[in-house]
């Protein structure tokens, strides 16, 4: 039987449902004060048993709280996601169908892309070509910054990908509507956007993943096949350099 909601675990929930994403260490911080404002239990090192109770009272409700890392640097998120994958359901309440049909398109160019970003120009001219109707390019720069406002794209020198939010979210949607491309991380098993992929066995790692499965090694070789992993990688030291 699962233990009950406290106003602590619900005070919990309703923050980081209103903050879309929450990165790990605020997620420390913000069990430590829902436990202290609602004179509960606290211990430092039972986060993910506090997370675990709030999840077996959103099961019935098809959603839960999915921890996730960011392709950037590695760093834990925690976000509330919707488990029904039939749609870019989290979303849909919240843009029209025109702007959902663009957050499609870019989507599109992302993840077909070689290396999990799109750029700017390339995303403003679909602005023309979207079936619901044509949208003016100063339209689809607004509409494009109100995505990365909300993270669910993430914005670099002009480039864009997906952020971490959406791809914790919407990982079964990608996986399943993009089954020929999408890959996951051969050492975490997370949907790889940005990721390095093995030149022999085609296997694919996110770069925190690889300096870390790499570290201290001067001649990287990939985890499943053993061949000379040939991706430049910074911040691991290569034999001879």
């Amino acid at each position: 039987m699962a233990a009950p909601m406290t106003d602590a675990h619900r005070r919990f929930l309703q923050i980081l449902m209103s903050n879309g994403i929450t990165e790990g260490s605020e997620a420390r911080k913000l069990h430590q004060h829902c436990c202290e404002i609602d004179k509960v239990y606290y211990a430092h090192d039972k986060l993910d048993d506090f997370i675990s109770t709030i999840n077996s009272h959103l099961q019935p409700l098809f959603m839960q709280i999915r921890k996730g890392f960011s392709e950037d640097d590695g760093r834990a998120h925690y976000v509330v996601v919707n488990l029904v994958e039939t749609e870019v359901t989290r979303m849909a309440s919240d843009y029209t169908e025109l702007e959902l049909e663009l957050f499609r398109r870019i989507m599109d160019l992302i993840i077909l892309s070689e290396n999990g970003f799109a750029s700017s120009t390339d995303i403003l001219n679909l602005a023309d070509q979207l079936k619901t109707k044509k949208m003016k390019k100063k339209e689809a720069e607004q509409v494009l910054k109100v995505f990365v406002e909300d993270k669910w794209l993430s914005e670099k020198n002009g480039e864009y990908t997906l952020h971490t939010r959406c791809i914790v979210d919407m990982e079964q949607y990608i996986l399943s509507h993009y089954q020929d491309v999408a890959r996951k991380c051969y050492i975490c098993h997370s949907l790889a956007i940005q990721s390095q992929v093995c030149e022999s066995c085609g296997i694919a790692m996110h770069l925190p993943c690889v300096r870390k499965y790499f570290r201290g090694q001067t001649e990287p070789r990939c985890p499943k096949c053993n061949e000379f992993w040939s991706c430049d990688t910074p911040g691991v030291s290569r034999m001879g350099s």
